[in-house]
């Protein structure tokens, strides 16, 4: 295990020493935050395949896989679909309006008000996703190293919150980017060809398994369904997915550079769930589901392969919990506390302004590590964070970029109508049913039309500005929310 070891340890290392090469590049909001929007196609590809594919695509998938067979990949690939409606649908878009979070974007469409409330929501949401996936560093430490829960929390999340707060989205981008080369090597080209052929090929594993193993929809419609709503809905409107997008070069970036993301997506959706596969046929009878991976990684693969394999799984856990967390940050210093204060003002410096994310995201940090050790199902935590999400912004964001009649009022009462009902819904429900991001939507949407269409039409003063930044003719000075008239 040394060379495993070693290869772990080399990975952090370099983890950290881009953070520090990071901390020189980030000399403005604009640099600290979305990587001075200038990433090209190759780059956004990469660090948009490495957020999205986090702790839960690939122990989660392969679980699934473990569990459910091929029918397994759906919960992954709904994640692609979601990547690659935004990216051709909206992504293009998203990357002129020049704002910094989704809330500035609900305030430009609807003339201000809306941000603080929407803050709320989307700042729950990105902490809930940090937490789920520092709380997954627990279980790969533990594989690596026997680590005490607590301290393998400590360790992976003071990792990840140092690079984040030296470099911001510099940072972030380059440890993704070694991130995205280290899962495609370890998943894609050797734990994957390496757990069929252990598992004696694709005939042996057909003759040793249930024909429902094979089904492509085995896992069941309804499950499908939920995740479409959940994961492929979530990721149209998630905080961490649209920094992402603020970071390209140029919508055409934005556009083409997550449609290979999202294809990558697929492709890694199935091969987790042929991992899984696999596993069933080596180790039927595993206590959980979510240790197949760890199982076949430890007892299949040769030294020094097993360590990368196990870097992946690190480097996908680390990816999404990064991204998550300058996205958590960002919303709170910009949409809520700024707001709170009154302090969104021009006469700061960029200077001032790096200095202030980058204490939030410390702060972030540890109020995520800290969460992280007080909680500790994953499962739920992820499930409360996109039931949020969906059911409190889905609606007026998307309202808002294809119906011109919604209005400030419409938004408001979408987002606390459809937050409270998930709440509710859970509470009565359970946190794991599905009814509560069902009707929650359903309530957000009523809400949504009838106060849009029972108010006054949005001032078209408002509305043209609005084109002007979706045509990407105003400058990024511009985002400032629009004032609502008098």
């Amino acid at each position: 295990m040394a060379i495993d070891y070693t290869v772990i340890v080399v990975y952090l290392a370099g983890m950290l020493a881009m953070g520090w090469w990071g901390m020189r590049r980030a000399r403005s909001k604009s640099e600290f935050l979305v990587a001075g929007r200038r990433l090209g196609p190759a780059m956004y590809s990469g660090t948009m395949a490495a957020i999205v594919l986090g702790g839960a695509s690939t122990i989660g998938g392969v679980g699934l896989g473990y569990q459910y067979g091929l029918s397994g990949a759906w919960m992954v690939f709904t994640i692609g679909l979601g990547l690659l409606a935004l990216s051709v649908f909206f992504s293009a878009r998203i990357a002129r309006l020049k704002v910094y979070t989704v809330s500035e974007m609900l305030d430009l469409r609807y003339g201000g008000r809306a941000g603080v409330i929407s803050g709320v929501v989307m700042w729950a949401y990105t902490l809930m996703l940090a937490v789920t996936s520092t709380i997954a560093y627990a279980t790969i430490f533990d594989v690596l190293f026997d680590m005490n829960r607590t301290v393998a929390i400590v360790l992976g999340g003071s990792i990840v919150v140092a690079y984040s707060t030296l470099g911001g989205m510099w940072s972030i981008t380059l440890t993704d980017m070694v991130q995205f080369v280290v899962k495609t090597i370890g998943v894609l080209l050797l734990l994957l060809p390496i757990a069929v052929v252990k598992a004696g090929g694709f005939s042996q594993m057909k003759a040793k398994l249930p024909t429902e193993y094979f089904d492509p929809l085995g896992i069941g419609g309804e499950t499908i369904f939920t995740y479409v709503l959940i994961y492929t809905f979530g990721m149209l409107i998630g905080q961490d997915i649209w920094q992402r997008v603020f970071t390209a070069r140029s919508d055409t970036t934005a556009k083409w550079g997550g449609t290979v993301a999202g294809t990558y997506c697929l492709a890694y959706a199935l091969a987790g769930a042929v991992i899984g596969t696999a596993a069933k046929v080596l180790y039927p009878k595993l206590g959980s589901p979510d240790d197949a991976f760890a199982t076949i990684v430890k007892d299949e693969l040769p030294v020094g392969v097993r360590g990368l394999v196990l870097a992946a799984a690190l480097a996908a856990v680390m990816s999404t919990s990064s991204g998550a967390l300058i996205a958590c940050a960002t919303v709170a210093n910009n949409d809520i506390w700024s707001r709170l204060r009154g302090a969104v003002r021009r006469s700061e410096g960029e200077h001032d302004e790096v200095k202030g994310n980058r204490a939030f995201i410390l702060i972030m940090g540890l109020a995520v590590i800290g969460t992280a050790i007080a909680l500790n199902n994953v499962v739920e935590a992820l499930t409360v964070a996109y039931n949020l999400l969906v059911g409190g912004l889905l609606v007026p964001i998307l309202g808002g970029l294809l119906w011109k009649r919604g209005t400030v009022q419409g938004a408001l009462a979408s987002v606390i109508v459809g937050g409270l009902a998930v709440i509710g819904l859970m509470a009565g429900y359970g946190i794991l049913a599905n009814e509560p991001v069902y009707y929650g939507l359903l309530s957000s949407l009523v809400a949504y039309v009838a106060v849009s269409l029972g108010t006054k039409p949005t001032d078209e003063v408002v509305l043209a500005t609005w084109r002007e930044r979706l045509a990407g003719r105003s400058s990024e000075l511009a985002s400032e929310p629009v004032p609502a008239p008098q």
